[in-house]
This record gives C-alpha cells, structure tokens and sequence, in this order.
C-alpha cells in the first residue's frame, strides 16, 4: 500500500463528478488499498477517490466507535437511499480543506447502498460521526466540498485563505 498526494482545495479535480466503476478488479482493490492507506496517514477518517485525483464513485471511512476501535468501511459506488428527518449541526473538516473545520447540518442517520470490496451488493444503516462521513464523502463523488454548503461569504473567506496559503507554499518551495 501506498500513499497518494491529496489534493487541497481550491481545485478543479475536485468539483468533478466521478463515474461509477463497473468491475471490482485487483485495479480497484488496490486504489481502495492505497486510500486506506492515504486516510490513515493524514490522519483522517474519510477520504474520497476525487480527493487524490481518480474520479470513481469509491469513499473510505473510518469514524472508529465510541472505545476507539477500528470501524473501517470501504464504499463503492455508494447511493444514500433513505436519510433521517433529524439534522444535527457538528463541526466538519476535510483532508482537502487543511486546518478549516466548521459546524455543518447533516441529517442524523442514512440507509446507503453500495458495492463492496469483493464486488458483493451491500446495504448499510449508519448513524451519528459514520453517517456524517459517509455524506461528506458521498459529497465529493459529485463535485461538492462541505465549503459548498456554506454561505458564500464563508465559503469565499475560507477558499481565498487555501489560495494564499497555496501560493505561499509554491513561492517556498521554487
């Protein structure tokens, strides 16, 4: 397993919606592998394929349960089928939004659908921190960063920031 470069926002590569992925081969196993791998090391407990630049429906989670224990679970092609009527507010952050956490409303629980990493038809029920990080991972499947769900004005107060910072880093570095 090896660990890929995350892309950091403001990117285009991320406002892309990924294409399902037909067959579940070594190819894609080892993309999952890798992901896993990329999560862990950030550290972080979610992580989508758009996010280190393959654009496949495919997420990794890891919220761990409430003793810290491991809750590692591998999505592809993930589709929310039913979501709860409850909307909680909890401070998010992203891997491609380094340092920038902000309280976002999420329905409580959701019914997700999806493939597994043996290629087996799956469903799962999920609620509190891996309902949140399934949605916010599910977001970036179709092009949307949690800033996108903000009001413009802190969306663009926090994107002008990551621009900055960027540009900094690539001045450091040249």
């Amino acid at each position: 397993m090896s660990q890929l470069p995350i892309i950091i926002a403001p990117d285009p590569r991320l406002k892309v919606k990924s294409e399902r992925v037909d067959d579940v081969d070594d190819a894609v196993r080892s993309l999952i592998d890798d992901m896993v791998s990329t999560m862990y090391a950030a550290p972080g407990v979610g992580l989508a394929a758009p996010q280190v630049g393959m654009h496949r429906r495919i997420i990794v989670v890891d919220p761990r349960d409430g003793n810290g224990n491991p809750r590692l679970t591998r999505l592809i092609n993930p589709e929310i089928v039913a979501m709860s009527d409850n909307l909680v507010a909890l401070e998010e952050g992203c891997l491609s939004l380094p340092e920038f956490y902000e309280p976002l409303e999420r329905p409580d629980e959701v019914e997700v659908r999806f493939t597994d990493y043996d290629g087996n038809e799956q469903s799962l029920s999920a609620n509190g921190l891996l309902a949140r990080c399934i949605q916010h991972e599910l977001d970036h499947l179709d092009g949307v960063i949690f800033v996108d769900r903000m009001s413009a004005v802190k969306r663009n107060i926090i994107l002008r920031k990551l621009t900055k910072i960027k540009k900094q880093q690539l001045r450091e570095s040249a």
